[in-house]
């Protein structure tokens, strides 16, 4: 079960996919100063924490530590998703509910997904369905 993250560790995170490299605390600070008001050691103690949850690796870098992501944030969203659709009673109903909630565009890239999930399904399933 994936534990959802909170709103700082969110937008540590959210900092740390999109700029897909290895960052320094410093940098996310700087970064997360232009919404807040917020202390080097808060970022330092979040990023810490991230990676004794495992959400992010680091390496040494001088005196300072270079933070990275261990997954994406693709997988992190696919796995919430999973998570809340198994705590269902009824996962088909839970499904629909969803799906009317879906914007068009959101519909048409579920469709997209499930075209490239089933070019993978094809080849794998029972022969009959071959």
């Amino acid at each position: 079960m994936v534990r959802q993250l909170g709103e700082l560790e969110n937008d540590i995170m959210t900092r740390v996919w999109q700029w897909n490299r290895p960052v320094t605390v410093r940098e996310v600070l700087q970064d997360l100063r232009s919404e807040r008001e917020i202390a080097y050691t808060t970022v330092m103690t979040v990023l810490d924490k991230l990676y004794r949850k495992g959400w992010v690796r680091r390496e040494r870098a001088g005196r300072a530590y270079r933070y990275e992501p261990v997954s994406s944030r693709e997988a992190y969203t696919a796995a919430l998703m999973n998570d809340a659709w198994a705590t269902s009673d009824n996962p088909a109903a839970a499904l629909v509910h969803f799906f009317g909630m879906m914007s068009p565009e959101q519909r048409e890239w579920l469709r997209d997904a499930l075209r490239v999930a089933g070019a993978d399904t094809e080849e794998t399933g029972p022969p009959a369905a071959r």
